[in-house]
């Protein structure tokens, strides 16, 4: 995380064991949400980016959520209408709850040196949320699998033909 938080003034968190995924219903990364001095949230689970990384991907361009950033700091003012703030977040269904607790047991069972086990859990949690990024995409690396690789793209390419589902904000329009 040390590389991608390099240069941020803000604070990042790294939450190892996805609790905030769950209690946010966070399905996929980036995702910013924003939360005030009196630790509510003004603004729910969105896609975002702090710099450029990722615009070839997505269309999504860093500067109009920074722009909105800054505004929101400075006079309190929200990019979102409170019609769209209403429900924007679904809470996460039982399969995909199941899917994370599958995760995270295939995950424990990897640090205890059983990756057969873990496999088979990894592989539950993707049948129960094909879709769940925080579930499908952090399994990646655990299981030797290249997060910015072929399989991320082949994952990304169907998750869009799904019609890019999303606990969240609509995307922004891509550029």
């Amino acid at each position: 995380m040390r590389e991608f938080a390099d240069g941020i003034t803000y604070p990042v968190l790294l939450d190892r064991e996805h609790l905030l995924s769950d209690i946010y219903a966070v399905s996929n990364v980036p995702t910013v949400l924003w939360i005030d001095e009196n630790d509510r949230i003004a603004r729910p689970n969105g896609v975002a980016f702090g710099v450029d990384m990722f615009v070839e991907l997505t269309g999504i361009p860093a500067e109009p959520h920074m722009q909105a950033v800054r505004e929101w700091v400075h006079t309190g003012a929200i990019d979102v209408s409170p019609a769209d703030l209403e429900g924007a977040v679904d809470d996460l269904s039982e399969d995909e709850m199941a899917a994370r607790l599958e995760f995270r047991i295939a995950a424990h069972l990897r640090r205890e040196g059983d990756e057969e086990a873990a496999a088979s859990h990894f592989a539950r949690a993707a049948e129960l949320a094909p879709f769940d990024f925080s579930v499908r995409r952090a399994a990646m690396p655990l299981q030797g699998v290249d997060p910015f690789g072929e399989e991320f793209f082949a994952l990304y390419e169907q998750w869009q033909a799904a019609g890019a589902p999303y606990h969240g904000l609509a995307r922004p329009p891509q550029s």
